[in-house]
């Protein structure tokens, strides 16, 4: 493989704002990308794809440059350096790889690589955690988790058919697959910016992981109904709700950032979802004038994330484990608050990305104990693992009013 000196210099630029300046990755790297409008696709590709590696095995890279934050431009340059050797490729000879000590390099990971925390370049206390949580199946699903994410489409059946788009998809030169146990999904051969084509203009689908694409569904709406999205963000969810309602009856989508809900504004016109109504929640008087009133709640929780680490690898540098303890019990509040709005004989889903029991089945149970949850009972849940499913991680539970 040719290394080209100025793409790999872009790549150590994106490494210190996520590593040195706390940037989020998918930012850091879009703002790189903006740099050059001479690069093409690969060159681009390699930029992110390079960043987001060497963000994901961080621990790992640095034990190996030997180096420790806050990182040198050197430092960066040497887990760069790394990444090469480890990847099979020979070190460019340029001055910031004078004397790498190859030989040395994979010593070190022969090493390192038989502690799980340096192998699956994890922080101390997340590997606890999820050990002490997850049991024997944290290694399976660490290592998934690490693992290159695939991008996922869902077709939008306000407007087309998964056959249709990707018939559409293939006529501009995107190859997708498609999944029995994902109806709508269809699966990127190759990556691609998807965000050019015409048919994502046109509205013909949204990018949404395959595991996250079952949520809506088990959410069971039906045309008509009167159903509150929670933590509604951009909407995706919401999108796809709409879609399983044929733009029938009024989806209340809620949060507590004006810009998501424009963001989801726009969105919802893309996709012609004409039924989503969006509310910010500045007060406690939104979700008690709703009290009693809604078919459906689904409750997208705020999580830890760690089931969709293959997408957001910086979250394992940026969480902290006091974070855990706060957002469970925003979770728990959350549950106590809303569920408020259920009307009797109505339901309601409890989901999160995240794979700790300590956010998902504790946190239904514990609802289910308290005065709130007392008219609720538990109908069915529903998890999914990276290491088993091969997709994002996802927790699920279905709630029926008595």
């Amino acid at each position: 493989m040719r290394f080209h000196h100025n793409l790999v210099q872009a790549t150590v630029d994106a490494l210190h704002n996520i590593f040195n300046d706390g940037k989020y990755a998918d930012q850091a790297i879009q703002k790189i990308l903006k740099r050059d409008t001479r690069w093409g696709s690969r060159d681009r590709g390699f930029i992110a794809e390079t960043t987001y590696d060497i963000v994901r095995y961080k621990r790992l890279y640095a034990e190996i440059a030997n180096v420790h934050e806050p990182f040198k431009p050197a430092d960066l340059w040497r887990m760069t350096a790394v990444w090469i050797v480890l990847k099979g490729h020979a070190v460019p000879a340029w001055e910031e790889y004078y004397n790498t000590p190859e030989r040395r390099i994979k010593g070190r990971f022969d090493e390192l690589s038989k502690n799980r925390v340096y192998r699956e370049s994890l922080p101390d206390w997340m590997d606890q955690l999820a050990l002490k949580e997850l049991g024997g199946i944290w290694e399976k699903e660490a290592s998934a988790l690490n693992k290159q994410a695939d991008v996922v489409l869902r077709a939008n059946s306000l407007k087309t058919t998964p056959a249709e788009l990707k018939e559409k998809l293939q006529s501009e030169e995107i190859a997708v697959s498609q999944h029995e146990r994902f109806p709508d999904a269809l699966i990127l051969k190759e990556r691609a910016n998807v965000f050019m084509t015409q048919a994502f203009k046109d509205g013909l689908f949204e990018v949404q992981d395959a595991g996250s694409q079952l949520i809506a569904p088990f959410v069971q709406v039906e045309p008509g109904m009167r159903v509150m999205d929670a933590c509604a963000g951009a909407g995706g969810k919401a999108l796809q709700l709409a879609a399983l309602m044929e733009n029938k009856g009024q989806i209340i989508a809620t949060d507590i950032y004006q810009s998501k809900l424009n963001e989801l504004k726009r969105r919802a016109r893309r996709a012609g979802a004409h039924n989503i109504e969006t509310r910010l929640i500045d007060s406690t008087k939104v979700i008690k004038k709703l009290a009693g009133k809604m078919d459906r709640l689904l409750i997208d929780a705020p999580c830890s994330g760690l089931g969709v680490l293959r997408r957001n690898p910086d979250a394992k540098w940026k969480l902290q484990p006091e974070f855990i303890d706060e957002i469970r019990a925003t979770q728990q509040d959350i549950l106590q608050r809303y569920s408020t709005v259920v009307k009797p004989d109505g339901m309601m889903v409890y989901a999160t990305c995240s794979i700790l029991a300590s956010e998902n089945e504790n946190q239904v149970q514990e609802f289910l104990k308290s005065e709130a949850g007392a008219t609720f009972e538990l109908v069915e849940e529903q998890s999914l693992l990276a290491h088993r499913d091969g997709f994002d991680g996802f927790y699920m539970a279905l709630m029926k009013k008595k």
